[in-house]
This record gives C-alpha cells, structure tokens and sequence, in this order.
C-alpha cells in the first residue's frame, strides 16, 4: 500500500520522504489555510520536492470553472492529481480532465455508488472518507471493502486512496483489505512505529547495558 501524506506542510513531508515513507501528497483548501502559504506556491514546493502523485484541489462547484481551476493547477508541475468533488459537476471535470491526460483524484466520496461513478468517469484515484462515516457511526471500512470488490470484479483501474485516516489501526486496516493508497496525517504515520512491548522492550535492554558499564564509541 502507498503511503500519501495529508499536508501541506514542508518540514514534515521532507522528513518522511527522506525516510521513503511517503510516495505522494495530498492538500485540500483547509491544509493550504492551516499552511498559511500561497496554493500555487507551495503546491509547486511540494511537487518538486516528491516524485509521486501531489493532489491539489479546486474550489469551484461548477464544472466549466473546475475546469479552468484543474488546469491552472495541473499547469505547476507534471506530477499534480486534480482533486475535484464527488457531485455531478466532479465528474464532469474529471471526465474531461482524464481525457486531457491529466490525474484526477475524485475527493469527498461516501458511498460505493459514488465510487462506481468516479471509476466510470475515468479517475485515477477515488477518495473515500473514512473517519468521516465513522463520526456517524457508519463503518468506514465496509465501504472501502465495497470498493474494493467492485473494482475488482471488474478489472475497474482507478486506484482505492483511502482518506480521512484518524489512526494506525485505520493505516492497519486498509492495508489488510486493500486499498491502494492511504493518506494520512504525518502524526499518523510516525504513530505507525509506536508499541508499548517495545518501549518496554528498549527500556529493560538499556537498563542491563547500564549495568555492564561498557560503551559503543
């Protein structure tokens, strides 16, 4: 599975690529607000700094203007996936985006009805919201499991980025069904490593290392 970071902040996609722990990035309006940078400017630091997919989404609600949007956005760098809502506008755009040659993330997707249509319409990536469902007490993973196996059943090729991760175990689980891609907050991902058995595991061996008065140098 992928790993994608949900951020628009440099520091902390630079320390993740350093350790290949990121293959792309993903941004939405809220992430460039919270950056407190220029989108057109900081979505080309970014995609110059990542080899992968770096997601940049447009905030019109109509398809004529996503359309102008996607391609002023897509014009930053040759690795820019177009995020376009999943309405059906969205998929309008992402129909004619795709036909342009251009990656197109379908964002904001809630059910497997929405997916299908996204897959249809040509794009490259599907998101679907995971702790969003959850909020509302509607299981998260079924759905990307529904996906799952309706893309499959019919050799579908749009790529599975499974969104809105609130946890490691969220990581876990899309992992073990499937998805493609997951995209996380950077917090996240560094939890990924996190264990009490090994905290309490280094903590015991430091301990007896002290005990033997020896160094390593």
């Amino acid at each position: 599975m992928k790993f994608f970071a949900d951020t628009a902040e440099i520091d902390e996609i630079a320390e993740l690529n350093a350790l290949g722990m990121v293959d792309g990035v993903t941004t939405n309006p809220s992430l460039i607000m919270k950056s407190g940078r220029d989108i057109i400017e900081v979505t080309r630091e970014i995609a110059a700094m990542i080899d992968g997919p770096v997601s940049a989404e447009v905030v019109a609600t109509d398809a004529d203007t996503m359309l102008t949007e996607g391609r002023k956005l897509a014009a930053i760098a040759p690795n820019i996936a177009i995020k376009v809502p999943l309405t059906w506008d969205g998929l309008k755009a992402c129909k004619r985006l795709t036909g342009e040659g251009h990656m197109v993330n379908v964002t904001l997707c809630f059910s497997a009805n929405q997916a299908l249509l996204a897959a249809k319409a040509g794009a490259t990536f599907i998101s679907p919201f995971i702790g969003r469902l959850d909020d509302i007490n509607i299981d998260g993973m079924e759905l990307i499991a529904d996906i799952r196996t309706i893309y499959d059943n019919y050799g579908l090729e749009t790529q599975i980025l499974a969104a809105s991760i609130r946890s490691a175990n969220h990581m876990k689980e899309a992992a073990l069904i499937g998805a493609d891609v997951a995209t996380a907050p950077p917090s996240v991902i560094r939890k990924m490593a996190d264990h009490v058995l090994t905290d309490k595991g280094l903590e015991g061996f430091l301990k007896d290392w002290e005990k033997t008065g020896q160094t390593i140098s």
